[in-house]
């Protein structure tokens, strides 16, 4: 199901000097951290922390595909804000479209591909009725 469009969750970020390369500026690879912690805190927003989904379900998001775009570079000390919104909603897939901005400027844009997996198989399995409900509810 396309979810339609509304205010996507924003998750803060600082740059740290653990973040950066030799020039000051965010390491490539980092920016994959912060479009996990925001996953995981809009997950935890809405009510459904990682660790209790795999509890209870004995299931896990695991990311399928991944498409980046680096548009302008995030530097030391910079106050960022990385966005999750909703894109596509299956039984067993979530398409969630990501941004890290400063400010007003688009930094980095991404589209990411999560499958709901069972974590004895690591095949597909349904994602639970209450979390479809707020996943197609919060797009």
């Amino acid at each position: 199901m396309t979810v339609p469009e509304l205010q996507p969750f924003r998750w803060p970020v600082r740059v740290y000097y653990e973040d950066t390369d030799a020039a000051g500026i965010v390491y490539y690879a980092n920016y994959l951290k912060y479009l996990e912690r925001a996953r995981t805190e809009w997950l935890s927003a809405m009510g459904f922390g990682l660790a209790a989904l795999e509890a209870q379900h004995e299931a896990v998001f695991v990311v399928h595909r991944l498409e980046i775009d680096y548009r302008q570079p995030a530097r030391l000390g910079d106050a960022l804000d990385v966005t999750v919104a909703p894109i596509t909603v299956g039984r067993s897939r979530l398409v969630v479209r990501q941004d890290v901005r400063k400010q007003d400027a688009l930094l980095t844009s991404a589209q990411v591909s999560l499958a709901f997996v069972a974590r004895n198989t690591w095949l597909p399995t349904r994602i639970p009725a209450p979390l479809l409900v707020c996943l197609e509810s919060s797009a």
